[in-house]
């Protein structure tokens, strides 16, 4: 069965690499722009989106202007049922986001496969009013087949400025068997977090083709990565308060 759900994770990774190249490098240029013009790159997700925040967030061989909204009541580990009924809650986002600092030149990315509730698109929206570009990583067969939760109507597709589709079928599971009455082998978190390091590694590209040396992180286990990733880090604490010890 594993060799099946490989089989199909492989063929959703191509198809979203053919269908979405041109889309993650234009992702990508706007992430170089925002770092060209000292911009941050915020990444937010409720639940298991969550992750993706922190896969690229102080990340060896990553970024280092990447901030990751982090809000523990929309994660599992502060209750899952909990944490779900608050994501399908309008206005909720305002609450945190009054506490996230996002200027012009950032860029924010927003991670929701269904794009259908209201705390991901109210942070899109929210972010676009300050005037930063707004990614989106989501699955628009969701946004064509599902009615969304949000007190305007809206999916996470309408409202970003760009919107990345991850190509996951609705109820996001590749497997399904005679034996079980359920689909399952989720294979969203692996395909977001595909994108999301795709879209780095192209900025990092870009910045090199525009002769910026790109702020990228050492593997602290190497001899000499303490004092490299140290003066990245006091470029950046002042506006990711994570980086600060």
């Amino acid at each position: 069965m594993f060799n099946h759900y490989f089989y199909k994770l492989k063929n959703l990774l191509d198809l979203v690499e053919t269908t979405e190249k041109e889309k993650i490098k234009a992702a990508a240029t706007k992430l170089a722009a925002s770092i060209q013009h000292n911009g941050i790159i915020h990444v937010f997700g409720c639940g298991h989106s969550h992750m993706i925040g922190e896969e690229l967030f102080y990340r060896a061989g990553g970024l280092a202007p990447i901030s990751p909204i982090l809000i523990e009541d929309l994660m599992l580990h502060k209750g899952a049922v909990r944490s779900s009924k608050l994501e399908k809650m309008n206005d909720y986002a305002e609450d945190f986001m009054r506490n996230v600092t996002i200027l012009p030149e950032d860029v924010v990315i927003v991670i929701s496969t269904s794009g259908k509730n209201p705390v991901p698109i109210d942070v899109a929206k929210i972010a676009k009013q300050q005037g930063a570009f707004v990614i989106a990583i989501t699955s628009h067969l969701y946004a064509q087949n599902q009615p969304s939760r949000h007190k305007n109507g809206d999916s996470l597709a309408d409202v970003a400025d760009l919107s990345i589709d991850n190509h996951i079928e609705i109820g996001d599971a590749l497997i399904t068997s005679d034996e079980s009455n359920a689909s399952f082998g989720s294979g969203s978190t692996i395909v977001n977090m595909s994108i999301a390091n795709g879209i780095i590694v192209e900025t990092v590209q870009m910045l090199h083709e525009n002769n910026i040396h790109p702020p990228i992180f050492k593997s602290g286990n190497i001899a000499g990565s303490e004092e490299h990733n140290r003066q990245i880090i006091n470029t950046y604490k002042t506006r990711i308060p994570m980086l600060e010890e």
